[in-house]
């Protein structure tokens, strides 16, 4: 979500309309596989605040690896939808990986991958998405709450740093205020077990009581950052001949069906 940036979108919503709950809080997850280390679920959204669901998509990072893609990385080319991102890169799973500023490639906040710096300025956002080790021993992705520990140790570890604002804490606690502004959400979180969650929803919810919900379910949620809002909030998995995919909106769930194009993508390669 670009700040004060409005668009009208033409499309066909019929493609985009809210998938069935297949799931409850409090019960077993009813994960669909798309491929081995690659599923996805529905889960309900805030009770009592509107139609929709929540999509999660969950990645095993012992069978794929993070990836940032960049419009402003050389030889990248011009900003896609996150679709199209993963289609060039041959990525099984694609989401935003941040908010950006006017120029349509620059992040708001810290973003880097080996030497390549998309962002230079560290913002006060307390969320680090750290990914690429370059040292044995430590996780293949992490969250670093830098309210918890320090970004210097993790700077030395990964070899991609992507700063974004936290939504659960490193105690899980959800730390985002209470507002009644809505948005679309795209956000990336970690389980306990350390696998990666691609979360999207597409119905616009006070982000507090999202997070509110993604903590009520059975998801074994440990961390999460918001990477986007609003129309541009895109979340796309393909495997096993089936296809994910899910667009934000503006303030009502019917006003987009266009995939806008983004300048930068995390996305989940197939390890070989």
């Amino acid at each position: 979500m670009r700040g004060g940036a409005l668009a009208a979108a033409l499309g066909h919503a019929l493609a985009l309309a809210a998938p069935q709950v297949t799931a409850q809080a409090g019960a077993a997850l009813a994960w669909q596989s798309l491929e081995p280390g690659l599923e996805t679920v529905e889960l309900p959204g805030p009770p009592g605040d509107g139609a929709g669901t929540i999509t999660v998509v969950r990645i095993d990072p012992t069978r794929f690896e993070l990836r940032l893609l960049s419009a402003s990385a050389p030889g990248q080319g011009d900003p896609r939808s996150v679709r199209a991102w993963a289609s060039q890169a041959g990525a099984s799973a694609a989401i935003n990986a941040a908010m950006y500023q006017e120029d349509h490639r620059t992040s708001v906040s810290f973003m880097k991958s080996g030497d390549h710096v998309n962002q230079r300025r560290l913002s006060k956002d307390k969320a680090v998405l750290a990914f690429e080790p370059i040292v044995s021993g430590v996780p293949p992705v992490r969250i670093v709450d830098r309210e918890c520990e320090s970004l210097d140790d993790a700077a030395a570890r990964y070899r991609t740093l992507v700063q974004s604002i936290r939504m659960v804490s490193c105690d899980g606690r959800n730390v985002w205020a209470p507002s009644e502004r809505r948005f679309s959400a795209a956000a990336i979180g970690l389980d306990r077990a350390g696998r990666i969650l691609f979360i999207h929803a597409r119905t616009p919810w006070p982000v507090h009581d999202l997070v509110r919900a993604l903590l009520g379910a059975p998801l074994g949620l440990a961390q999460a950052m918001y990477v986007e809002g609003g129309p541009e909030a895109q979340l796309f998995a393909r495997g096993g001949g089936k296809e994910v995919e899910r667009l934000g909106t503006f303030q009502s769930p019917a006003e987009n069906a266009r995939a806008w194009p983004v300048p930068n993508v995390v996305a989940a390669i197939r390890k070989r």
